[in-house]
Parts: structure tokens; C-alpha cells; sequence
């Protein structure tokens, strides 16, 4: 099967659009409709998947859950009326206010991120969280010097000048050995089967292939909730995760 073309890497303010049905498949008693190309962000990367409907000539269908196997994009829902049949045209329609939410959260995890490292803090990424239950940011390195509820403040009242100073967003396609000249941390395992992307929040280049805002200023403010510190797996090495949230409506 050809991969699915994913629209939403290369513009995701693409809210609507057109699409054909590939097929419409059952794995263990879930509907599944395959598509040649789509809007909806299936999870991954800490971010959440998109939810919305796909509206057909003969079917409306809701898509609860996205997931991305194999270069194929599964929607994963039901039929509220009708069917899809293959060749079906669609129009493809995502749920905007999750959407824009789950684009904010995870934009906040990267400001944290360009915030620590204009702090001067030698962490390494590592694991992200972005679901709106308690979004958080994971670093190996060292807390040596640092008082945690210091820290915190430091690093929510930088992320808030990078937010009121504003810088647009752009996306850029290149290979992962180009990455190392615009990023200051470029994953060894980026995902298989997407195009490799770079994120440029003004002059901070990250790797990323999921969904964010048009300009910093859009996250609209942060939180930085907690930091919490445990040993990590080498000797002398911490496990720093970064708690924060965005305001919510």
C-alpha cells in the first residue's frame, strides 16, 4: 500500500481538506478508513492525535483516534451515517479547539526547552509529554547549584520574554546530518517512514514532526509548574523533568 501522504507536516494550519478513501478495513472490531493523504496528526512524538469527521458522498464518519503504521495513517472511529467505499472523495475535517490546545502545549514544551538552554543549562533532552493532563519536559544532566524553586521561576520568566518578544515559526525539510548545523540537540532515532523536519522557532531549530503555532506569541503564556529531579542510569547523571502548562480557556 502507498504511504499516506501527511498534509499536516508541511501546513498545519490546514484545518480542512480533501481527501480519497484508500480502504475502509476492521482490526479487532475497530473501523479503521485508510486515506492517500491527511490533515489529522496521528499521536506521537508526546503529542496527542487528532479527532474530528470525515464526510463522504454517502457516509459520515468520526474519528476518534489516529495512529501512524508502517507510513499507513489509520483513522480509527465510526460511521455516524452511511459508509465510504474506495475511491470515495472526502473532506476531512479536524477538531480545531483540541487541535489548537494539543499546538499550544506542545509549542510550550519547546519554549521551555529554547528557555533552558538561553539559561545556559548543558541538558540533553530526552522524553516529552504534551497531553493536556500534565504536559512536562525530561533533560539528562545536573541540578549542581541550582535551587529547584529558583530554577523554576528563572526559567518561566525567560520563556515569558521569548513569548512577549514574539518570532515566527517556519518549517524546513533536510537530512538529519543537516539538522546539526540549526539544532543544538538532534535525536539519534528520528521516526522512520516522515520526512525529516526541522521546527525553526525564530533562530532555535528543533527536529519535529508534530503540530505547533504560526508565531511564539500564540502559545499565548507559560506555567511552569514543578521541577523534579531523580538519579539517573550513569553515575553522577540527574533526571530532570520540567512540569508546565499554557492557559486555558
Amino acid at each position: 500500500m502507498t504511504p499516506t501522504k501527511l498534509m499536516y507536516m508541511e501546513d498545519f494550519n490546514l484545518l480542512k481538506s480533501p481527501a480519497t478513501v484508500v480502504d475502509v478495513v476492521q482490526e479487532n472490531g475497530r473501523t479503521i478508513v485508510i486515506l492517500d493523504q491527511t490533515i489529522f496528526y496521528p499521536q506521537g512524538g508526546g503529542q496527542p492525535y487528532d479527532k474530528g469527521v470525515i464526510i463522504g458522498p454517502l457516509g459520515r464518519f468520526l474519528v476518534a483516534e489516529v495512529r501512524f503504521v508502517d507510513g499507513i495513517v489509520k483513522h480509527i472511529g465510526s460511521f455516524e451515517m452511511g459508509e465510504f467505499k474506495t475511491g470515495d472523495s472526502v473532506q476531512c475535517e479536524i477538531d480545531v479547539p483540541r487541535r489548537y490546545l494539543n499546538s499550544r502545549l506542545h509549542a510550550g514544551g519547546h519554549l521551555v526547552d529554547m528557555a533552558i538552554h538561553a539559561l545556559g543549562l548543558n541538558w540533553k533532552p530526552g522524553k516529552a509529554y504534551h497531553f493536556p493532563d500534565g504536559p512536562y519536559v525530561e533533560y539528562s544532566g545536573s541540578m549542581q547549584g541550582w535551587d529547584k524553586e529558583e530554577l523554576k521561576k528563572k526559567i518561566q520568566e525567560e520563556a515569558q520574554k521569548l513569548i512577549e518578544k514574539g518570532a515566527e515559526v517556519k518549517l524546513l525539510f533536510m537530512s538529519k546530518q543537516e539538522m546539526a548545523n540549526l539544532c543544538h540537540s538532534v535525536p539519534e532515532n528520528l521516526p522512520e517512514g516522515k520526512p525529516a523536519r526541522v521546527v525553526m522557532y525564530g533562530d532555535f531549530g528543533i527536529p519535529c514532526g508534530g503540530t505547533h503555532v504560526n508565531n511564539i506569541r500564540d502559545i499565548g503564556g507559560i506555567i511552569v509548574r514543578n521541577i523534579k529531579v531523580s538519579k539517573g542510569s550513569q553515575d553522577g547523571e540527574e533526571i530532570i523533568k520540567v512540569g508546565y502548562d499554557v492557559p486555558r480557556d
